[in-house]
């Protein structure tokens, strides 16, 4: 079944006949709880002049009843000194905003944007269009949208649609093998997700602090807690294929309900599994093999069929990674996505491995997920140009690609 997406029209009318106070107090609670439950320290809430400023203002009063340090700022008093907050509540326009900010909104914007503080943008981030996802100029760059009645086109149609930013959990980074988590993690965030985590043995943690330093890292045994406030999960680079690691893989799969990407050493070993999240698995050619119990040189000379049996096996979405890389799910055609030779050296799927899970944490179907992260993928390395590339270039180069700069 497909679900509907609202326009600002279709909203209205929704809430035709309803008490708008009652309303404003259920969404304003509403963010509270998504504020209190994944975003920890001091709270600014900017708030607007209609009913989303209302419910931020709502929020607001919520928060601080449950004890932490709230400021307000009403942006009619043209006020852009946000404090030094650990998260911002967006709460300046509404689904009914169309066009351009006014030059004292747009500066608001760019504050938030600027603080460096994580974004919950109040049903939707401000600057865009709820109806067709048009971003005219300024517009906030959210972790996440707490959205009410239903999702708007603006949060899943580009532009718009890139400013809902997610969360993605990285589980991988054993001892002697925290490159890979590393630059799947840095992959993740310069594919525009707006918090990103790595779930790690403990004795990896100091070394990742000093290879990802935006990542907030997590040790092994939290990873489920850390799990509560992720939008998607990218398992397996440098997890280890152990019995413990299988068994992990496993839990996470078929015990949370969050998009999720499998690649590397969580594909090790890996049996069908049952859950309905989206999920999508990057195996190489020699990954496949074995999942399917044939030998590589098959699968390289049968790629749509070796495809087309691993997705009746997991009943998931699959990349098969390769020059021409094919992406199948359930009930879907195949997408063809073009190689890049270059790719082919060390660290380049765990890059893969990022982009998926940043475009999955914002809610991107699995299957066009994989072939958009796919495509990105191969226009990073391109832009290089020139012999030597490695996985990091193609994480620089991603910012590039995704504002269609190339």
């Amino acid at each position: 079944m497909f679900d509907p997406l609202y326009t600002a029209e279709e909203m209205r009318a929704a809430e035709a006949g309803h008490d708008v106070e009652a309303l404003m107090d259920r969404a304003g609670k509403a963010v509270a709880d998504r504020v209190l439950a994944d975003h920890p320290g001091a709270v600014t809430v900017v708030c607007g002049g209609g009913n989303n400023g209302g419910d931020g203002r709502v929020a607001a009063r919520y928060l601080a009843e449950a004890g932490r340090d709230v400021t307000v700022v009403d942006a009619k008093a043209d006020e852009t000194d946000l404090g030094q907050p650990d998260v911002v509540v967006d709460a300046l326009f509404g689904t009914g905003f169309t066009g351009e900010p006014r030059e004292d909104a747009a500066r608001l914007i760019e504050a938030m944007n600027r603080s460096g503080a994580e974004i919950v943008a109040v049903d939707l981030p401000s600057g865009v269009n709820a109806s067709t996802g048009e971003v005219a100029g300024a517009a906030i760059d959210a972790a996440c949208s707490v959205s009410f009645h239903g999702p708007k086109v603006g949060h899943f149609v580009t532009p718009g649609g890139l400013h809902t930013a997610g969360s993605v959990l990285v589980v991988g980074g054993s001892e002697g093998m925290t490159g890979a988590a590393a630059l799947s993690a840095c992959a993740a965030f310069r594919a525009d997700a707006g918090y990103v985590a790595v779930a790690s043995p403990r004795e990896s943690i100091p070394v990742l602090e000093t290879l990802v330093l935006e990542a907030v890292k997590r040790p092994l045994d939290d990873v489920f807690e850390a799990a509560g406030r992720a939008g998607a999960l990218a398992i397996g680079p440098g997890l280890g294929r152990g019995d413990e690691a299988k068994g992990l893989v496993r839990q996470l799969l078929e015990e949370t309900d969050l998009p999720a990407v499998v690649d590397a050493d969580a594909l090790f070993g890996l049996e069908p599994f049952s859950r309905k999240a989206p999920t999508v698995l990057t195996p190489h050619a020699g990954e496949l093999a074995r999942l399917l119990g044939v030998e590589s040189g098959w699968v390289d000379a049968h790629r749509l069929q070796a495809l087309d049996r691993a997705v009746e096996r997991f009943g998931c979405a699959v990349l098969l990674k390769g020059f021409g890389t094919v992406v199948g799910a359930p009930g879907e055609g195949v997408l063809v996505c073009d190689g890049e030779p270059a790719l082919a050296t060390a660290g380049t799927g765990d890059v893969l491995t990022g982009i998926v899970g940043a475009f999955l944490a914002k809610g991107m179907d699995a299957r066009l997920a994989a072939a958009a992260a796919a495509t990105a993928h191969t226009l990073a390395a391109r832009t290089f140009g020139r012999p030597g590339l490695v996985a990091s270039d193609v994480v620089e180069a991603l910012p590039q690609v995704l504002s269609g700069a190339v």
